[in-house]
C-alpha cells in the first residue's frame, strides 16, 4: 500500500461518494470588521461542471465573503469577451471538468476551457481582472492545466502528498516555511496574521518565475500520477522540490491567485461528521488565509507604467 490510512482517504473523499461531502451549514467565522461595503462583486464559475458551486460545495467560501461585505454571485456561462464580469470584479474558478470527466474520473482529462475562452480570461486579467483559479488532484489539475498553462502554471494532474501520510496532511506554517502569508498583505483591507495553514491533498504546480509562492512544498513531499482516481496501486509517484499548492502573480494590470487545492476553501462534512476545510478544528487560521487571499485579490492599487506580465 503507497499510503498509511488509504481506506480512510477512499471512504472519505472518493467520486462515487461524494455526496456525503455536504457543507457544514453550522459554521461561522467572526468578522468584527467587515472589509468591504458592497461595492465588491464576486463571481463563482458555474458553468464548467464545477464540483465547488457558490450553494453547493462553496455553501462557507460564499458565506465567509458575504459576511466580509462582498456580493457573491453564480456566473453559469462560457467565458467570452461579452460575458465576463467586469475587470473590477473578482472571478472564482474551482475544479471545473470537461464533460468526458463528470462521471468517469480517469485519463484522457481534456482541458474544461475552450481555447476560446482561455484567451478571453487572459485578457481579462491584463487588462484588471482578479481570477483565483483551483485546481484540486486529478481529474481537476487536468481539466484546468490549459488555463493555467496561459499564465505560466504547469499543474501536475496527480495527488499530492505531504510527508509520509496523504491524510490527514501536516500544515503548511511559517515555522516550516512552507507557507508565506506576509505576500499577500496590501494597502486595502483588513490583514489577519496567520501561522499556519492546512490543505487536504490535492495536486501540485510549477510556478512562472514571476510569481510569488504562497504554499510550497519540502523536496521529501511528493505527487502520484495516476490512471484513474483513488488507484494508487499502479501509480507513479514523482518528487515535488520545487513545485507549489498556492501562488499569486500580477499579470498586466490584473491579477491571479493559483492554489491546487480546493478542500481548504470550504465547510464540509464527510460521512455527517468529520469535519473538513475551514471548520475542522486543525484549520483555524484558514478562514482568514482566505479573507487575506481575497483582499489581495480585490486590492487595484496603481501600477507604474513599467508594470509587465
Amino acid at each position: 500500500m503507497i499510503m498509511k490510512n488509504l481506506s480512510l482517504l477512499l471512504l472519505l473523499f472518493s467520486a462515487p461518494l461524494s455526496a456525503q461531502q455536504v457543507p457544514d451549514t453550522n459554521w461561522r467565522f467572526d468578522i468584527q470588521r467587515p472589509a468591504f461595503h458592497s461595492e465588491m462583486n464576486i463571481h463563482i464559475d458555474e458553468g464548467h461542471n464545477n464540483f465547488h458551486t457558490k450553494d453547493g460545495g462553496f455553501t462557507g467560501f460564499s458565506r465567509l465573503l458575504e459576511q466580509d461585505g462582498a456580493k457573491v454571485h453564480s456566473l453559469s456561462r462560457h467565458f467570452a469577451d461579452t460575458t465576463l464580469p467586469s475587470t473590477s470584479d473578482l472571478l472564482v474558478i474551482s475544479n471545473a471538468l470537461n464533460q468526458l470527466n463528470v462521471q468517469n474520473w480517469q485519463l484522457p482529462t481534456p482541458s474544461a476551457f475552450t481555447q476560446q475562452e482561455i484567451n478571453a480570461i487572459k485578457q481579462w486579467v491584463r487588462k484588471g481582472g482578479s481570477l483565483l483559479l483551483i485546481a484540486d488532484h486529478m481529474p481537476f489539475a487536468g481539466a484546468a492545466h490549459d488555463l493555467a498553462e496561459a499564465f505560466g502554471f504547469q499543474f501536475q494532474n496527480g495527488f499530492a502528498r505531504i510527508g509520509p501520510n496523504m491524510f490527514p496532511s501536516p500544515p503548511f506554517t511559517v515555522l516550516h516555511q512552507d507557507l508565506h502569508p506576509d505576500l499577500l498583505k496590501q494597502d486595502c483591507y483588513p490583514f489577519y496574521e496567520v501561522d499556519s495553514v492546512v490543505s487536504f491533498t490535492g495536486s501540485a504546480f510549477e510556478k512562472p518565475r514571476n510569481a510569488q509562492s504562497i504554499l510550497n512544498f519540502h523536496e521529501s513531499d511528493t505527487t502520484f500520477q495516476t490512471e484513474v482516481a483513488w488507484r494508487f496501486t499502479d501509480a507513479t509517484a514523482i518528487g515535488l522540490y520545487n513545485f507549489h499548492q498556492g501562488a499569486i502573480l500580477e499579470y498586466g494590470q490584473g491579477k491571479i491567485a493559483v492554489f491546487g487545492e480546493a478542500a481548504m476553501f470550504t465547510t464540509q462534512l464527510a460521512n455527517g461528521k468529520l469535519k473538513v476545510g475551514m471548520n475542522s478544528p486543525q484549520a483555524k487560521y484558514n478562514a482568514p488565509f482566505v479573507l487575506n487571499l481575497i483582499h489581495w485579490l480585490a486590492c487595484k492599487e496603481e501600477k507604474s507604467p513599467q508594470s509587465k506580465d
